[in-house]
C-alpha cells in the first residue's frame, strides 16, 4: 500500500506540474482536490460517476457521442444534479447507432471536443471520477485532449469493474464470460436491471453499483481513496 500511495502521488504531482494542464484550469484543480483527499474514506467524498458512449472501442480510431455524469456527495447520489452531453463527431455514427441509440440528426447542436472537456473538468473539479471499465472512458477523454491541445494528459478514476474483479478473485470465484460486465455486476447486489447503453442511465448505473460494492465489503465509511484510485 505504501509503494502505490507513494506512486499515486508521484503521478499526480507529475501531472499538476504538466505545463499542459494549465489549458484547462479546472483540471489542475482537480489533481489538487486529488492529492489532498487520497487518505479520506470514500464516504466523505465528493464523486462523479460518467459513462461515456462511442462508435466503437478503439480509442485511436473511434469517436465519443455522447457522455452523461452524476454527483455522489458524501455516499448520496444527487439525481437531481445529473447531466447529459450529446458531442460532434467527424463523418457518421454509423452502425453504432444501433447501440447507443445516437443518430446523426442528433449531434446538430452537440458540442465539440475542446467544449465537452471544458465541461467535464469544471464538474469534476472538486470531484472524482468513477466509471465502469474505466480505462476505457479515459483513453477516449486522452484521445480528445490529443487531438485539442497536442498532449493527452494522465487521468485518474475509481474503476467499479476493478473492484467486481478483484471481489471475486479475492473469492476464488471463476471469472465468467461476460460476468464483468455493468449490468452482470449490478446483479451481483441485486440491483434493478437498466436499459444499456444511454450514457446519464450506465453513469447511474455505475454510481449504484459502487455503493453496493462498497456497502457489500463492508468498507463504505473506511475505504481510503488511495486504495481504489487508478490512473490511465
Amino acid at each position: 500500500m505504501m509503494l502505490r500511495e507513494w506512486w499515486l502521488k508521484q503521478k499526480l504531482s507529475r501531472a499538476l506540474n504538466n505545463d499542459k494542464a494549465s489549458l484547462f484550469p479546472c483540471l489542475e484543480l482537480h489533481y489538487h482536490y486529488l492529492l489532498t483527499q487520497l487518505d479520506k474514506p470514500i464516504s466523505e467524498l465528493n464523486l462523479l460517476a460518467i459513462d461515456i458512449e462511442m462508435t466503437g472501442l478503439n480509442a485511436k480510431k473511434e469517436q465519443m457521442v455522447s457522455i452523461g455524469a452524476i454527483p455522489i456527495i458524501n455516499a448520496q447520489i444527487k439525481p437531481k444534479l445529473a447531466q447529459y452531453k450529446l458531442i460532434k463527431i467527424q463523418g457518421s455514427v454509423g452502425q453504432s447507432a444501433i447501440i447507443h441509440g445516437v443518430l446523426d440528426r442528433d449531434l446538430s447542436n452537440a458540442l465539440s471536443l475542446p467544449e465537452v472537456l471544458t465541461w467535464l473538468f469544471e464538474q469534476c473539479q472538486d470531484k472524482i471520477l468513477v466509471a465502469h471499465h474505466a480505462p476505457l472512458d479515459l483513453q477516449f477523454l486522452q484521445q480528445a485532449m490529443l487531438k485539442t491541445q497536442s498532449s493527452p494528459l494522465t487521468l485518474f478514476a475509481i474503476d467499479t469493474l476493478n473492484i467486481e474483479k478483484q471481489r471475486q478473485l479475492r473469492k476464488n470465484t471463476a471469472l465468467k464470460t461476460g460476468g464483468l460486465r455493468l449490468n452482470a455486476c449490478r446483479d451481483y447486489y441485486h440491483l434493478p436491471v437498466y436499459n444499456a447503453h444511454n450514457a446519464l442511465t450506465d453513469a447511474l448505473a455505475c454510481a449504484e453499483l459502487l455503493l453496493a460494492q462498497l456497502n457489500g465489503m463492508g468498507e463504505l465509511g473506511k475505504t481510503p481513496l488511495k486504495k481504489i484510485l487508478n490512473y490511465c
